[in-house]
């Protein structure tokens, strides 16, 4: 693909039509970029793009088909608020900024804090997650909390095997394996993390160390059971330290980790599994972290508790990141790029600014104004 639009750059930047069809041709597919009638398109661009659900597309050379994945911003609040009314504001603030997202959110959360965001969250596009849960559903566990307690208050998803939760709590790999077991079982969705201490970073065996608790944390689980299944992966030595994994090394752990599942289990599973990144992540770093092919969503830790820092996450463009990869961008791949690039003509009537699908492909720098046939003939 990157090929076929370097060759054909000089002619796209002279406005010739047929080099533009037939770059977004190479890009998206002969058979849908040919398809009838782009006017159709047109006159149901609102409704396409409200019904489309945004999806990440699979650039990774594991799968043998492409796939996709909808990315996947959650807030870890840890040990935070400090009592009900602060959570309240909080869940509040996060709820109305969220609106925008384009994935999936959720918000995981203290557990007596959890009916009440629920509530807060219901018919909203956030969802909620406890932090941890035992392996039994009830009985003499003193401080245990059971999945379908945590269920039975408004969760659908729960962390497992947090760093905190192995290094404070003592959480062992067999522990975790029960808990991804039971929440699959009573059907909450687990969040396993993963991820190496600083020694073991600075030894070079972070994708050694990730495989293992993978091998561990997913013993017994099925293909199918997968499909509810993500994986974070959190550096121990940049979680609540200010330090961000290079972004470039955090896709190559991503990486890793996608061809260890291809290995456990298959292709299809390792291309549908979401990975997200988690360690210090902020605004700032958000758009390079997410324009990496294998980099689904991030898990995030203390900016999760400041709402503006929150939304700027959730509404991560990483096309903008330093490290974007030419074809990264908004899920959704190249197709849905355009359908974004293209929603932007009503505000933007004389050219398609910073956000153009040429500009995001990293193949025109300056778009000059286009008739709005011509744009629209890409989609």
């Amino acid at each position: 693909v990157r090929a076929c639009c370097s060759q054909k750059a000089s002619d796209m930047v002279a406005g010739s039509k047929s080099a533009l069809l037939l770059g977004a041709a190479a890009a998206i597919g002969l058979s849908e970029a040919f398809s009838p009638a782009p006017m159709a398109l047109s006159h149901s661009r609102s409704a396409a793009l409200t019904a489309t659900p945004t999806l990440r597309a699979e650039r990774s050379g594991l799968a043998a088909a492409t796939m996709a994945r909808e990315s996947f911003v959650a807030g870890n609040w840890k040990c935070n608020p400090i009592d009900v009314n602060e959570a309240r504001q909080l869940a509040t603030a996060v709820v109305a900024e969220a609106k925008t997202a384009p994935g999936q959110v959720a918000i995981f959360v203290p557990h007596p804090y959890v009916a009440m965001v629920s509530d807060i969250a219901k018919g909203s596009n956030v969802e909620v997650g406890g932090q941890n849960m035992y392996v039994e559903t009830q009985g003499a566990y003193t401080g245990a909390t059971g999945a379908t307690m945590l269920k039975s208050v408004g969760a659908t998803h729960v962390l497992v095997g947090h760093s905190e939760r192995r290094a404070t709590f003592g959480a062992t790999e067999e522990l975790i394996n029960g808990q991804v077991l039971k929440a699959l079982d009573e059907g909450l969705k687990p969040l396993l993390c993963i991820g190496e201490t600083k020694e073991e970073y600075e030894s070079g065996l972070n994708t050694k160390v990730c495989a293992l608790q993978i091998a561990k944390g997913l013993r017994g689980v099925t293909k199918e059971q997968m499909k509810h299944v993500t994986i974070a992966y959190e550096p121990v030595w940049a979680i609540g330290t200010g330090l961000v994994c290079d972004a470039a090394v955090a896709q190559d752990v991503h990486a890793s980790i996608r061809s260890f599942l291809a290995e456990m289990f298959d292709k299809e599973v390792a291309g549908s599994v979401r990975i997200q990144y988690g360690g210090s992540v902020t605004p700032d770093s958000v758009d390079e972290l997410m324009g990496k092919p294998d980099i689904d969503g991030c898990l995030v830790g203390g900016a999760s508790l400041d709402a503006s820092k929150f939304k700027r996450i959730m509404n991560y463009e990483p096309f903008k990141g330093k490290g974007a990869t030419p074809f990264g961008g908004k899920p959704g791949g190249f197709r849905e790029m355009m359908w974004k690039a293209m929603s932007k003509v009503d505000e933007e009537p004389e050219t398609v600014r910073a956000r153009s699908v040429w500009q995001r492909a990293g193949e025109v720098r300056d778009l000059e104004t286009r008739p709005r046939q011509a744009r629209w003939a890409l989609a």
